[in-house]
């Protein structure tokens, strides 16, 4: 990184960053003739239209039609500060990239509008993009703005290329705010809450003006907002479910990017980095980057349900839990675990621990394709399976039945969190839905959602049978529902019983 990151910006008010000690000196008029001249033309940037334009209209009415004649925005978020001058990289909020289809690191600060449109149009609200378009290469911007300007992030698509690639109508950021304004106190304007606090002040001084409920008084209407948004995502389109595809392919890749680095963690201080930077590589290369945080667990670390800080060694004869998901370029992510014998070969009580937990994942699937099935049926049917292995080895305090009561519940010692959550955009999707759209919500065609049964035995469990303790394995595979009403596994490719993992090592370390 350039050492003078956002010094470039500091002789002009605009471009102000607040740090003295690294700004340079103003540029002066002469530099900026020079600057702005002899340019050749730019290259054709070659913008098409994306496959997932045609999407976007329909999933503009499924929204618009639950708020009639109000203004709906949405932004995509902006940089958020890592340390001092250095942000993360962007993602866009998943409503934004959801209702636009722009994904990798495109559009920091940018809104979509939902305007209204009058009654008895042929669409419920019309979609307006607005953005920070290209400036000129004579503007200060081109060559002051480390946020924006062309010498520091690359050339940016102008309105036209931005039509182009999304459909939609597309507008300058700078003209947001009197669109936002315009017919005031008669068009109600809601907001995607916690997002963009510019954005949300700019719509509640809107409100405020035009005597509309704003800022604490209009939370509930913001948050409905966004549970609708939310609940809208519960089932995908086609286009949603091969991006969500393509996501487990690549997450199968890196997997194998796994396999292919165990003998150098084991040798490894730090083995479990090993294999968070194998799967990394594979995920930033083949996609945008990884879904959420690699949890690379290996022995009694797996029986930390978020392990991730991934700082251990690998050590023979251990067993060594990845859960890990690739998001693609749309930003649609998988969400995989696999627990895998470090030495290619599960011993007879790994073996017998995996097999518990592949039975509860096969009862889960088996559930999920009853008729009538509810999401909720997929965790109660794996619970059931692991309880009765749990009562096998003579570690329930009390009866299957009185474990799996309400009052019971003893057997979440050992397996403590859900079978499902929905996936898509967000790894734990549509987290803002009623519960009724979603624990207790009939399973329907187009709903997407993970599978992950599982067994902790941590190795201080004086309960735990002495040949498991140290243990934990998790087996989560991501699912869909398809029009038939079918559940199947999108990862139904990555090995899953004991054999073919135990196949699947050996191919990959000799291959």
């Amino acid at each position: 990184m350039s050492d003078s990151k956002d010094t470039a910006k500091k002789d002009q008010k605009e471009y102000a960053t607040g740090n003295e000690n690294r700004a340079p000196s103003p540029f002066p008029q002469a530099f900026r003739d020079f600057i702005g001249s002899n340019w050749g033309p730019r290259e054709d940037a070659g913008v098409t239209r994306q496959a997932v334009a045609d999407y976007l209209p329909a999933r503009h009415e499924a929204v618009g039609a639950n708020f009639p004649g109000q203004r709906l925005v949405l932004p995509a978020g902006t940089y958020k500060q890592r340390s001092n001058d250095c942000d993360y990289r962007f993602r866009a909020h998943s409503a934004f990239a959801h209702l636009t289809g722009l994904g990798g690191e495109l559009e920091p600060d940018a809104v979509l509008v939902l305007e209204p449109q009058p009654e008895g149009s042929a669409q419920s609200h019309k979609p307006v993009l607005y953005f920070q378009p290209r400036a000129s290469r004579s503007s200060e911007q081109f060559y002051a703005d480390s946020t924006y300007g062309e010498f520091w992030v690359g050339p940016r698509p102008s309105l036209e290329e931005m039509e182009t690639m999304t459909g939609l109508d597309c507008a300058p950021i700078d003209t947001l705010g009197d669109a936002l304004a315009k017919d005031a106190g008669l068009v109600n304007l809601r907001v995607v809450p916690g997002v963009d606090t510019k954005v949300e002040s700019l719509v509640n001084e809107v409100r405020q003006q035009a005597g509309l409920p704003f800022g604490k008084d209009a939370t509930s209407e913001d948050k409905d907002f966004e549970r609708v948004l939310s609940e809208l995502r519960l089932t995908k389109d086609e286009h949603e479910v091969a991006e969500l595809q393509h996501a487990v392919d690549v997450t199968y890749a890196g997997f194998e990017g796994i396999i292919k680095s165990l003998p150098r963690a084991v040798g490894h201080h730090r083995g479990e980095r090993v294999i968070e930077g194998a799967f990394g590589a594979v995920a930033r290369e083949e996609g945008n980057g990884l879904g959420y945080d690699t949890i690379a667990a290996s022995g009694n670390h797996a029986n930390t349900l978020h392990w991730i800080d991934n700082d251990g060694p690998v050590r023979p004869g251990d067993l060594v839990l990845v859960d890990a998901g690739c998001e693609v370029d749309s930003l649609y992510t998988a969400d995989i675990t696999r627990t895998l014998p470090v030495d290619g070969k599960f011993t007879e009580a790994q073996a017998e621990l995996y097999n518990a937990v592949l039975e509860a994942c096969e009862a889960a699937l088996e559930a999920a394709n009853q008729p009538g099935a509810k999401f909720r049926h997929l965790h109660e049917a794996a619970i059931k399976v692991l309880v009765k292995h749990l009562d096998a080895w003579g570690i329930l305090p009390v009866s299957q039945e009185e474990s799996l009561s309400p009052q019971g519940q003893q057997h979440r010692r050992w397996m403590p969190h859900g079978t499902s959550h929905h996936l898509g955009l967000d790894v734990h999707d549509c987290a803002q839905a009623r519960r009724e759209m979603y624990v207790e919500a009939e399973l329907e065609p187009g709903m997407c959602f993970t599978i992950e049964p599982a067994l902790y035995f941590r190795s201080d469990d004086l309960l735990a049978p002495e040949r498991f303790r140290g243990m934990g394995v998790r087996i989560e595979d991501d699912c869909l529902v398809q029009a038939d009403g079918k559940v199947i596994r999108l990862s139904e490719d990555i090995p899953r019983t004991v054999e073919d993992v135990e196949a699947w090592i050996e191919r990959v370390q000799n291959s």
